[in-house]
């Protein structure tokens, strides 16, 4: 069995898409159809990366099928290619978190539709995608996190209007009462600066590495 055959089947073993094990390996989806179709042979780097996502032994995948080598061009310095590679991965990796954690940011709009629990949505498209990334993961949660505070600051604000008015009532007769749908406007246009807040943050922290 060749190298790329063992792959795709190690890759269905794991249940994984192929957009799922580019995503966990770090790489676009089409360099992972390229390699599970033949097309073409992943450097050891790549390989690693794949090896990594798979939870197999690099050394193990290296020596299933054929041996991975790759000519060396007339001229060519292999250190330079390589490292071009590695900063080109690289920079496919940050471009493919940068437009996650924008996708969870917009996400979190939700609450205009379902408020209180839409912090549900953005929670459900960080396990979906199963990150490593630690610094991601910091952020996404982060942002989350911030949305769930919100819905407690919401609630105890209309607590707090709620106990406000019964003192009114009670004490003064309606004299000052507190506008619930003030409360409530109040709120709702605060959290989309919560919001726009942490998605201006996403270039800077993960493009500008």
């Amino acid at each position: 069995m060749n190298l790329h055959q063992k792959i795709a089947l190690a890759r269905h073993q794991m249940g994984l898409t192929q957009e799922e094990l580019a995503n966990q390996a770090n790489v676009t989806a089409r360099t992972i159809q390229r390699i599970e179709s033949g097309e073409s042979i992943p450097r050891k780097f790549t390989l690693k990366l794949i090896a990594a996502a798979l939870h197999i032994p690099f050394d193990e995948l290296n020596s299933m099928g054929e041996e991975i080598v790759v000519a060396p061009e007339p001229g060519a310095v292999s250190n330079q290619t390589e490292v071009s590679e590695d900063l080109s991965v690289k920079m496919a990796s940050n471009e493919d978190k940068v437009n996650f954690l924008r996708l969870l940011c917009l996400s979190c709009f939700s609450y205009l539709l379902v408020p209180y629990v839409h912090f549900l949505i953005p929670s459900y498209l960080l396990r979906r995608r199963h990150e490593q990334d630690p610094a991601v993961l910091r952020f996404a949660r982060n942002v989350i996190q911030n949305q769930v505070y919100w819905v407690i600051a919401t609630v105890a604000a209309f607590l707090l209007t709620l106990g406000y008015n019964f003192m009114q009532a009670a004490y003064l007769k309606n004299q000052y009462p507190a506008n619930y749908l003030l409360v409530f406007f109040l709120m709702y246009f605060i959290n989309p600066f919560l919001i726009l807040k942490s998605f201006t943050q996403i270039n800077k922290r993960f493009l500008s590495e």
